[in-house]
Order: C-alpha cells, then sequence, then structure tokens
C-alpha cells in the first residue's frame, strides 16, 4: 500500500440526489419541472398532437418556486426531463426571542430554534404573512 494521498476535483456535481427524470407525457399540472435550471411549479400543461416528424410536445408553463417568476419550456413527450426533489415541512410558530431567534413546533412535537429572522433592510421591507392559530380552552 502507498503513502500518497489521491484527491480527485470534480468540476460538477451530478445532482443526483436534487432532481430525477421524468417522461415529460406524464408531467402534470400542480407537479414539478426543472425550466431552464431553475425548480418550477407546473401551472399549465398543453400537448400537441404528433407531426409528420413523429413526436408530440409538451409545452409547460411554469412558476419558479423560489422567485415566482413565470418559465416556459417546450419538450419532446417521450423525452425526459429533470423533476426536481421537493418536500415542503409546516412550522407552527410559538415564540420570537428578543435575539431574533425563532421558536418553532414541528409536526412531529419536537423544537426548532436555530432560524433566525432576517436582518436585511430589503428582505424587512417585504411583507411576510405568517398563519398563528391558538386554542382558547
Amino acid at each position: 500500500m502507498s503513502d500518497e494521498e489521491h484527491h480527485f476535483d470534480s468540476k460538477a456535481d451530478a445532482g443526483a440526489s436534487k432532481t430525477y427524470p421524468q417522461q415529460a407525457g406524464t408531467i402534470r399540472k400542480n407537479g414539478y419541472i426543472v425550466i431552464k435550471g431553475r425548480a418550477c411549479k407546473v401551472v399549465e400543461v398543453s400537448t400537441s398532437k404528433t407531426g409528420k416528424h413523429g413526436h408530440a410536445k409538451c409545452h409547460f408553463v411554469g412558476i419558479d418556486i423560489f422567485n415566482n417568476k413565470k418559465l416556459e419550456d417546450i419538450v419532446p413527450s417521450s423525452h425526459n426531463c429533470d423533476v426536481p426533489h421537493v418536500t415542503r415541512t409546516d412550522y407552527q410558530l410559538i415564540d420570537i426571542s428578543e435575539d431574533g431567534f425563532l421558536s418553532l413546533l414541528t409536526e412531529n412535537g419536537n423544537t426548532k430554534d436555530d432560524l433566525k429572522l432576517p436582518t436585511d433592510e430589503t428582505l424587512l421591507a417585504q411583507r411576510i404573512s405568517v398563519s398563528v392559530s391558538v386554542d382558547v380552552k
């Protein structure tokens, strides 16, 4: 065995854990798709009939899940598209500490205390809606 260390520099990320392939013809409205490198929620899908070159085409209109911009793409229905792994987690707000940290209740009853309110002025200027439900007994 050699005492040499081997380093492998990766120039690109395969992204295997971020997306998975799915046939374009099976993607439906309210699903998710990657359009121009951005994760989008599909708001409209239309499929054209097969033409003289033999492929039906799917026209996708999606809304970027991070910045709400509208994106469009046209893909042959038999080709694969990248679909992002999207999970949604809902929290219930318990408290906001004086130093700006949130105390959140997870779905399984644990608390999450490592999230801090933004300090950037542009983010603070935006409206943030927080739904708080209080049970009075």
